[in-house]
């Protein structure tokens, strides 16, 4: 089994029924281990547009990375997200954190995600989902979390469910 961490953030429509609507599709994957408050974020990068709702759902699987990234995809399309504007709104994005210590180059899964170490509204709640998830360069999430300021983050409780199996 290997423990995979995936952001679920939202900035159109029913934001708290979207990232919902993840997790019930990534459930799908084996074991919902982690589950993150929802937090409500400024956006970051991108044309103007409205904030977003994020969460982190962390999941034992023994899918492999290629079937995450299907899944992650399915739950997308199942809220109809469309990839017009770089860092654009969205109904839903998806994205994988960490495939357990995995450390891929792969253009189509980067693996661990790129940018996430430098993004409060990914760590935030990736470090409430699973505090003692360690990156494949040794630093703790909660440490990355902590050496980071939390400007632009603003928590919103536990909107999310997971599903009972």
């Amino acid at each position: 089994m290997t423990r995979v961490a995936l952001s679920l953030g939202a900035n159109l429509g029913d934001r708290v029924a979207a990232l919902q609507h993840a997790v019930d599709v990534l459930s799908g994957l084996g074991e919902i281990v982690g589950l993150s408050d929802v937090y409500e974020t400024d956006p970051v990068g991108g044309p103007e547009q409205p904030e977003y709702y994020n969460a982190v759902v962390v999941v034992e699987t023994d899918a492999s990375a290629q079937q995450v990234l299907a899944a992650a995809h399915r739950a997308e399309q199942g809220k109809d997200r469309t990839r017009e504007v770089r860092w654009g709104p969205r109904t839903l994005d998806v994205d994988v954190l960490a495939f357990g210590d995995r450390v891929s180059d792969d253009p189509d899964l980067t693996l661990p995600h790129p940018r996430a170490t430098q993004r409060a509204f990914v760590m935030i709640p990736w470090a409430q989902a699973d505090p003692q998830f360690v990156l494949p360069d040794g630093r703790s999430v909660v440490a990355v979390r902590d050496a980071m300021p939390d400007e632009g983050v603003r928590p919103l409780g536990r909107l999310l469910r997971t599903v009972e199996r």
